[in-house]
């Protein structure tokens, strides 16, 4: 059987389901690929740290190591924009396809990454990037076309949404509720870019670029968080029947783009309001289709790690010849 050699950026918590999934989903990838799919290589920050993995697979903390495997294609589940933008620069430069989940990294170098994909006829796929477990990207992909998404509203942040819908479903504390996000795998340690808006921040950017093959000016963008936000402004909310929600929210009027990111009140009747816990949701309203609704979790790790193998079965339908020499 044919060998498809894969090689893995980063051991955290994706990175660890995404070898999890490899090794679980054997023989039922194997069925879809008519190959079998072999982990050769992971890139660690660390070396010392104990990892229970195969003797097989080359744990380094060198990428030149990881270009040596002459690996058929690359995940990468590192966090931040360098070196993980270098890293990827260096795959495509070596027509290895990438698939990635790092939102800061796509929002910030996208454009180029996609570029030089398209050149060399290479992919670059990051559905885990925006919204892990809902298909957000790929049903986009497939809207723009024949639409054009006339607004985007989102809860982009799995994090934020199981915050505020603890503390308004069982009267929780803000602090309270993130322990229990923490304690869930939901939060991290260091909570800021979700409680800050920066991560849904990143996964709009992306969106922005992907529907309008731009995106705004940061700087003009309003990102606020929901650390400001307590127990007194959800039972004011309830009052008046509404829910706040921490939204993505993304126009074009006058071909300008009009972005941001902050607490919204909703009514019963907006398609968000229900969206509870740690899912993500993303309603968007198109010219022909009318406005669409996707629901899916938004955080966790399988969620995201499913996602990136999700994408990597996708690189077989974008010219298999030249993505994965079997």
């Amino acid at each position: 059987m044919a060998v498809i050699k894969a090689a893995l950026l980063g051991y955290g918590t994706v990175g660890q389901g995404v070898v999890e999934i490899i090794q679980s989903r054997k023989k039922y990838l194997e069925q879809l690929t008519g190959a079998e799919i072999k982990i050769t290589a992971i890139l660690v920050k660390h070396l010392d740290r104990p990892r229970p993995l195969p003797a097989s697979i080359l744990v380094t903390d060198q990428f030149e190591e990881i270009l040596d495997q002459k690996p058929d294609v690359i995940f990468e589940a590192i966090n931040g924009e360098q070196p993980a933008y270098t890293y990827l620069s260096r795959a495509l430069d070596a027509d290895i396809p990438v698939v990635s989940a790092n939102k800061a990294l796509l929002a910030t170098h996208g454009a180029a990454l996609f570029a030089k994909a398209e050149k060399k006829s290479l992919s670059v796929k990051y559905e885990a990037a925006v919204a892990s477990g809902t298909p957000v990207i790929g049903t986009l992909t497939r809207l723009l076309q024949v639409n054009k998404v006339v607004k985007l509203e989102a809860i982009l942040n799995g994090t934020t949404n199981f915050i505020l819908s603890s503390m308004h479903n069982q009267g929780d504390s803000f602090e309270d509720a993130l322990k229990a996000a923490q304690k869930e795998g939901f939060a991290e340690a260091d909570p800021a870019n979700d409680l800050e808006g920066w991560d849904a921040f990143y996964k709009l950017m992306i969106l922005s670029q992907l529907i309008y093959g731009k995106q705004p000016d940061w700087h003009e963008v309003t990102r606020q968080g929901i650390i400001a936000i307590d127990q007194s402004d959800l039972k004011q909310a309830t009052l008046q029947g509404e829910r706040i929600k921490h939204l993505a929210i993304l126009e074009e009027s006058n071909g300008k783009i009009i972005a941001a990111v902050k607490p919204v009140h909703l009514d019963s009747s907006h398609s968000l309001y229900g969206i509870d816990g740690v899912d993500n949701a993303v309603t968007m309203t198109t010219e022909l289709a009318g406005p669409l609704t996707l629901r899916g979790p938004g955080a966790g790790k399988m969620a995201t790690a499913s996602a990136m193998i999700e994408d990597f079965l996708t690189l077989f339908e974008d010219q298999p010849e030249k993505q994965l020499q079997l």
